[in-house]
């Protein structure tokens, strides 16, 4: 769909490939954005679940995404991620476009994870356990194989997942379901759930692999033990913003000295050992949207992001 927004705001009729959104994230990183000075987002509890208000902006753009987290929605045959995204001419603080919320989380987030596992990953690693099967699950393939030459994916879910294993032998993969467990044989593990618990045993993670989890912006909620944490090296968007809001480190008891952020990694300001696990942790951030936006903006009108899912 493509046309009039809000407001008569054009929606951008684009196409950013992951391999593009994950550069868009590097680049503003390279260009020395500083995810600890960025403002926090706002969240207020409503009666069907979460609002969200994400602020950015840099000399070029400014935006703002408004989005929805509806528990009670993928029962209603809805998505749960709800929003739209207001992208703003940077010196005029003029409108530019509106873009599909969801549509943009969809993508944006797995741009992140790729950003920093192709960094974490071993240099030959080859086997992805996946855990979820919403859009996040569809992206982070997608990311995935667009940095890293994977060959393999198991994908953990509650329920068959036929689509999904489909769509990763369409992406040139061996795939298959399976239990908790396979995280043992994995080289990349990443967590995409709304799971509030640990999904598996962090003692099975071999020490060569790299996990990320991005399913949570919860303190009270987590994908990963405590036993994976104080295992690894953890590293997160922004420290700042981790202590508020990443679970998975708060409740895991992480040592936030040695928490290292996206940017360190991304520069090369800090080491990566191999000698342990590496643990990127996500819960999303403005900069985040405001980079791909921009380079969905950028990159020229072929088709809508609006309402946009992976297949």
């Amino acid at each position: 769909m493509s046309g009039p927004g809000a407001g008569g705001l054009p929606e951008l009729a684009v196409d950013l490939t992951p391999a593009l959104a994950a550069e868009a994230v590097e680049a503003v990183l390279r260009d020395g954005l500083d995810p600890e000075q960025c403002p926090a987002r706002l969240g207020m509890p409503v009666p069907s679940g979460e609002l969200l208000v994400m602020p950015a902006a840099t000399e070029r753009y400014a935006g703002v995404k408004i989005a929805g987290v509806a528990p009670a929605n993928p029962a209603r045959g809805l998505a749960r991620i709800t929003g739209s995204y207001l992208l703003l001419d940077g010196p005029t603080l003029l409108p530019l476009a509106l873009l599909d919320g969801a549509a943009l989380t969809a993508l944006r987030t797995p741009a992140v994870t790729a950003v920093a596992l192709d960094r974490l990953a071993a240099p030959d690693a080859a086997h992805l356990v996946l855990f979820g099967a919403g859009p996040q699950a569809y992206g982070h393939l997608a990311a995935l194989v667009a940095v890293r030459a994977l060959r393999r994916v198991t994908v953990v879910a509650r329920r068959p997942v036929p689509d999904l294993l489909a769509y990763a032998e369409s992406l040139g993969l061996a795939a298959e379901q399976g239990g908790p467990a396979a995280v043992a044989g994995a080289d990349l593990v990443v967590c995409c759930t709304t799971a509030d618990r640990p999904l598996f045993d962090g003692a099975l993670v071999g020490d060569h692999a790299a996990v990320a989890a991005v399913g949570s912006h919860s303190p009270t909620g987590c994908e990963v033990d405590a036993v994976l944490v104080r295992r690894a090296a953890c590293f997160a968007e922004a420290r700042a913003v981790a202590r508020r809001e990443a679970g998975d480190l708060i409740l895991g008891g992480a040592d936030w000295a040695g928490v290292a952020n996206l940017a360190e990694l991304v520069t090369g300001a800090v080491e990566v050992p191999q000698d342990r696990p590496r643990f990127f942790k996500s819960v999303g951030m403005a900069w985040e949207d405001l980079a791909v936006a921009a380079a969905v903006h950028e990159s020229g009108p072929r088709r809508s992001l609006m309402g946009r899912q992976p297949a």
